[in-house]
Formats: C-alpha cells, sequence, structure tokens
C-alpha cells in the first residue's frame, strides 16, 4: 500500500533501510517496554550505529551533513513502521540551535562525539512548572561568577534527561524588569550533566499515560563553565527558536508517520474483518473516515515538506513550522480515531498496539506546543490580529 508518493523521493533508500532496521523491533518489543516503562536502548542504539542519529551533523564533524527534510523522512519512517523515535529525536532537533549559533570550538568539542555515540545529547531544558510556553517568564537563573555561570531554578517535561549526557538549557541571565524586551536576557548553555548529577543536579522521573520517559530536573548551585554559553549572553531566545523550528517540524514528520500507521492498520484490518457475511470495509460508515483521515495526512504532508524546505533555505520559517506541527497533529489524531473505531472492541486490546499508540499521538495535541497556541501566533503574526495573551 503506498500512502505516499513521498516514499520515493530523493530519501528512498534511507526510508527503505529504517524500515528494515525497525522491522527488528515489532509491536511486542514496544508493548513490553511500555508495560514496563522502560526506555527503548536496544532502539536507540541501532539508530546511531546506523547514523540516523547524527544525519544533521556536518560531515566534516563526523555526520552525514543531510537537511531538515532527510531528518524528518528518517523520524516519519519510524512512526509509519510502528515505532517511535521520541526517545532520541531531541538530539536531532537541539542541533538546530548548536550548528546556527555554536562556535567552532564548542562544535568541535561535542558534534564528533555525538555524531560516533560517545555522547547523548537528548535533553532540552526550557519549559518550567510556573511558565509553561510562555518561555521569557522562566526563573531559572544563571549567575556569573568568574569563569563560571552559577545556575538555580527547576524544569519539567525534560524528557530522557535520566538517558542523556549532555542538556541544552535556557536560563535567564539578566532579570527580567532589567531588560528592555521580555525576550532579551535569556541565554542558552550546553550543560554536560556527567558532571554535576547527584551533585548540583537532581533529576526525577514523571509517570504519565505514556512511556516518554519525562522529568524534571533541579538545579542547585549548578555550576557551568562560561565556555559553555552558546553565542552571545543575553540573545539566547533567539537562538532557541531554531531548535523549536526544528522540533517542530520533526514532530510534525512524525504525526504524519502515526497518521500512516494508523491508516494501513485500519485498512488492513477493514480488509479481512467479516461482520454480517462481508468485509467490514464494504460499509460506507467504515470506508469514508478511513478515506477522509487519508486526505488530512495527505494535506498536512504538503505542509511539513513546505515548512522543512523553508528551514533549511533558512527563510523564516514560524509560521509553517507551527502550521506543520498542528495540521499533522491534528491528522494523526483523526487517524487514530479512525483506526480505532475500524477495530472496535479489539482496537483497546494491548495485543493489537492501536490502544499504545493512540495513547501516544495523542500528546502531540498539547506538546511540543499545544494548538491554541499555534492558533494565537498565526492571528497576531500572519493575519494581524489583535494579541490575546
Amino acid at each position: 500500500m503506498n500512502l505516499s508518493p513521498y516514499d520515493n523521493d530523493q530519501f528512498a533508500d534511507i526510508r527503505a533501510s529504517v524500515r528494515k532496521l525497525c522491522a527488528e523491533f515489532p509491536g511486542d518489543y514496544w508493548r513490553k517496554l511500555d508495560e514496563a516503562r522502560q526506555y527503548p536502548t536496544e532502539f536507540v542504539r541501532a539508530l546511531t550505529e546506523a547514523g540516523y542519529l547524527s544525519v544533521l551533523i556536518p560531515e566534516e564533524f563526523g555526520g552525514s551533513g543531510l537537511g531538515l527534510s532527510g531528518a524528518a523522512a528518517i523520524l516519519e519512517t519510524i512512526h509509519a513502521e510502528g515505532c517511535n523515535g521520541g526517545a532520541c529525536h531531541a538530539q536531532m532537533y537541539t542541533m538546530g540551535t548548536i550548528l546556527r549559533h555554536g562556535s567552532e570550538e564548542q562544535k568541535r568539542a561535542y558534534l564528533p562525539l555525538i555524531a560516533s555515540g560517545e555522547l547523548r545529547l537528548q535533553a532540552f531544558g526550557v519549559t518550567e512548572p510556573t511558565s509553561g510556553t510562555d518561555t521569557t517568564a522562566l526563573r531559572t537563573f544563571a549567575r556569573r561568577d568568574g569563569d563560571d555561570y552559577v545556575v538555580n531554578g527547576q524544569k519539567i517535561w525534560t524528557s530522557r534527561a535520566e538517558h542523556s549526557d549532555l542538556m541544552l538549557l535556557l536560563a535567564r541571565t539578566t532579570p527580567k524588569e532589567e531588560v528592555a524586551k521580555k525576550t532579551d536576557g535569556l541565554s542558552c548553555f550546553i550543560v554536560d550533566m556527567r558532571e554535576v548529577l547527584g551533585k548540583s543536579l537532581t533529576i526525577r522521573p514523571i509517570r504519565t499515560m505514556m512511556n516518554h520517559a519525562t522529568t524534571e530536573v533541579f538545579f542547585d548551585d549548578m555550576r557551568i563553565p562560561a565556555k559553555n554559553l552558546l553565542g552571545e549572553e543575553g540573545r539566547g531566545f533567539r537562538y532557541i527558536l531554531s531548535g523549536m523550528n526544528a522540533e517542530r517540524v520533526l514532530i510534525a514528520a512524525e504525526c504524519i508517520g502515526d497518521a500512516k500507521w494508523f491508516i494501513k492498520t485500519a485498512v488492513d484490518y477493514a480488509n479481512i474483518r467479516t461482520v454480517f457475511g462481508r468485509k467490514i470495509g464494504a460499509n460506507q460508515g467504515v470506508s469514508f473516515p478511513i478515506a477522509k483521515a487519508y486526505a488530512a495526512m495527505r494535506a498536512a504532508e504538503l505542509m511539513v515538506r513546505e515548512a522543512a524546505g523553508r528551514y533549511e533555505a533558512r527563510e523564516e520559517v514560524g509560521a509553517e513550522a507551527n502550521m506543520a506541527k498542528m495540521l499533522a497533529a491534528d491528522a494523526s489524531w483523526e487517524a487514530a480515531n479512525v483506526c480505532l473505531q475500524t477495530h472496535g472492541g479489539f482496537g483497546f486490546a494491548e495485543e493489537y498496539h492501536v490502544e499504545r499508540k493512540f495513547r501516544e499521538t495523542r500528546l502531540y495535541q498539547v506538546a511540543p506546543i499545544s494548538t491554541n497556541l499555534v492558533l494565537s501566533y498565526l492571528a497576531e503574526h500572519v493575519l494581524g490580529l489583535p494579541r490575546s495573551y
């Protein structure tokens, strides 16, 4: 079943190789991990060894040097095959901030080791309990002290912190009341968590409805060498947007993959399940919702490709990245509902894997940015309507 003509694009060989890798990690592998809330160590190791997590790193630093479209093709395929890239996708989208704003010294110190798998960059320390998506209201503060910065504060929903060596951290370096614009005074740092974990850095797991390895982290007089500051002090909000836009495009690609998995799974079941003497797929009440989900997926897929292309061209991509994420998340959620409904009661049974994927794709209505905030952004920044928050 060819759900997309893009299966035959310039990344066809990569998609085929990813499918082959994913075949080694079938649904039962993910179901058992979900039951135990365990991290997919073997899967992440296989992706690392195959070089898929370093595709955005330039060849001079040991990566493949592909653009965001190549990374999107990898993550989409992972999800379309019933696997989940959530355990490792941060290594791709945090890379944008380092590649665009890191110094030559920082790139040479970290990128080759990340590319080889010796270092894991999976943690993105931005969101806080009191600020949520209002990034400019964060309270974690980094105070300059000689050759170090001393950090105090807390982050939440910092997924994969327990399975990462490095964290990309956003902290305030100038009090909010002392800056002309609320987006000023925020700085971005590379934190080597191996040096501070259990000392000035504490990680606490948060159990959620899906196996997402998410945590909250606490900084207590945590020292970061000043050389780990990314770019200029006080301009971190601008830098982090590079990572956020890349994140939204890549998450959107995962949603497209989820939608393809749900649609294929629904079609396969509708073609074999017989009730009242005929296949249930012959009923328009079953086939039409699946067809509509397919149309929604294909439309969203076009926006994801548009956003990835603009990002690679270094064009303004805020609107496209947000729209891609929202439309793709809506498409995957519609496909999830259709797939569950097609399976009826069996959709709730763990052995069919629908309920697990259903829970996983529900996340994207909320994170990395909620649908309402996407709409607020479009209303204000694209349509010129009054600011709503």
